[in-house]
């Protein structure tokens, strides 16, 4: 087993800033080779906070320090090809969502991974917070019933549903399995501009589930219901998760129990899902959110697309 995994960083946006050059200095067992940017002034920067051992401008320049492992956090129409640089590099890479922008290339990535023998893991970092996994404890022996997740904004984007609802999807095959029925609603005047997506779901185990993700609600807005085997439980993310049965019910939040010191990173999963990749890279596992599972995710997010009438990850 090594003991320090060298990784390197792509990205240096919001997301790499905020959840990722926090964490990765704070690891004993990680040592940060290099940071790249196309602009090379953005990469110093980002040195500067992390204390990095290179600032770069190419994904070649980048590969050469000697890479065990890769955060690709670019914006999602670089993914694709920088991951295959990097699987064929011999380098494992965790990439934030979606894997491509593509059905066609995210398959390319699956099997890429299984060709090149590298861990490709992919960003679904809900999975990780701690109330998502509290909520997996209560159905990890039980299977739920119905599955309502939420995923509502003020405002409309390009591709608002695939830009994020893919978390709650993700988390409601998480939490419910794979789905064989699915039947969507959509609003739009301009098809890439949705107003709002509804989708009915039936898992394979005859589970019911309800995505609502809507873009004209009056906040942002994420939550999970799961109900089944005479209990309940409500996440409210990322800060809390209520568990509910027949005799008591039981709510358990972030930010208290860190002292009113609770972070994004910690709340929203990203720290535990940093946490996980590195020891799936040292211990040579398979992470949660490997390629294969992740395809499954964009791949039903796919058929709900199509169904509401909206273009799909064509």
């Amino acid at each position: 087993m090594k003991e320090k995994v060298r990784v390197g960083v792509i990205g240096t946006g919001y997301v790499a800033q905020n959840n990722f050059i926090p964490v990765l200095p704070k690891m004993d067992d990680v040592e940060i080779a290099g940071i790249m940017a196309n602009h090379l002034n953005n990469a110093q920067k980002a040195q500067r906070m992390c204390g990095a051992q290179q600032a770069v401008s190419t994904i070649e320049e980048l590969v050469d320090l000697g890479l065990d492992a890769a955060f690709v956090l670019t914006p999602k129409s670089c993914h694709a090809e920088q991951i295959s640089f990097l699987l064929k590099h011999g380098v494992d890479v965790y990439s934030e969502k979606p894997m491509a922008t593509t059905l066609k290339d995210a398959d390319h990535m699956v099997e890429l991974s299984e060709q090149t023998g590298r861990k490709l893991m992919i960003g679904f970092n809900r999975r990780y917070a701690p109330v998502c996994q509290k909520a997996k404890e209560a159905y990890t022996n039980i299977m739920p019933d119905v599955i309502i997740g939420q995923k509502n904004r003020p405002a409309t984007e390009y591709h608002a549903t695939l830009e994020n609802a893919i978390h709650i999807v993700d988390l409601m095959r998480y939490y419910g399995g794979e789905v064989k029925e699915v039947h969507a609603i959509s609003k739009y005047t301009d098809p890439d501009y949705e107003t709002f997506t509804t989708a009915q779901l039936l898992f394979e185990n005859g589970a019911s589930g309800m995505l609502i993700a809507d873009r004209s609600s009056g906040q942002w807005e994420e939550t999970i219901e799961i109900h089944g085997g005479n209990q309940s439980v409500l996440i409210r993310m990322p800060d809390s998760v209520t568990i509910t049965d027949g005799e008591q019910s039981h709510t358990t939040e972030m930010t208290p129990l860190a002292m009113g010191w609770a972070k994004s990173e910690d709340k929203l999963g990203f720290s535990y899902a940093i946490r996980h990749f590195i020891d799936c890279v040292k211990e040579d596992k398979v992470p949660l959110t490997n390629a294969i599972d992740a395809f499954k995710t964009h791949e039903l997010l796919d058929r709900i697309l199509r169904s509401a009438g909206l273009p799909g990850m064509e």
